[in-house]
């Protein structure tokens, strides 16, 4: 291993945190998955932060750190949901949200070609929304009970930012995949 895999393995013990964090949350041991949440989203920013500072990045960290965001925010937000803490249909409109962008994925790639998928700025706001709100989620659960109010904001936001964001993923992915079926005509 060199010093470059640093941000690769920090995103597979990431994905390794999931199966805890559910179980934890299966449990009711929210301070337990609290921790361990909070834990994967530092070294998220941890395994970002190295491989943007000293040029660390590669086309498997690319995959590997949205795969282990996507892991960890949905089945949080399923186990949530399944507890009765996060409204289904929020559930199913960020799953929807996601196989949205990975069946365009899929077919840019199989239609078009190669492309190095970056998030866009409302992609990222989403992410810290979906986050803010399964930390809030979690924490009024266990460690002290939130008002209502700001966790339903949250709800809202976050179905705003994934509305948005899945808009924008396709508008932007089918206007480069027009503009390269025609350039390569």
């Amino acid at each position: 291993m060199t010093r470059a895999d640093i941000p690769n393995v920090i995103s597979i013990l990431r994905i390794g945190l999931v199966l805890p964090v559910v179980a934890a949350l299966m449990h009711g041991q929210f301070t337990l998955a609290l921790l361990l949440y909070t834990v994967a989203g530092v070294s998220d920013a941890l395994d970002g932060y190295i491989a943007k500072r000293y040029g660390y990045t590669s086309r498997l960290g690319s995959i590997l750190d949205p795969l282990a965001d996507k892991l960890l925010l949905v089945s949080t937000y399923a186990v949530l949901a399944w507890l009765g803490l996060l409204p289904v249909w929020l559930v199913a409109a960020v799953v929807a949200r996601d196989v949205l962008i990975l069946a365009g994925a899929v077919s840019y790639h199989l239609l078009i070609g190669e492309y190095e998928m970056a998030p866009t700025p409302i992609s990222k706001i989403n992410t810290f929304a979906q986050i803010a709100l399964g930390l809030t989620a979690v924490f009024s659960a266990g460690a002290y009970p939130l008002p209502e109010a700001l966790i339903e904001g949250l709800v809202w936001a976050v179905l705003a930012t994934t509305l948005f964001s899945g808009i924008d993923y396709l508008w932007t992915w089918g206007t480069r995949a027009c503009r390269a079926r025609a350039g390569s005509r």
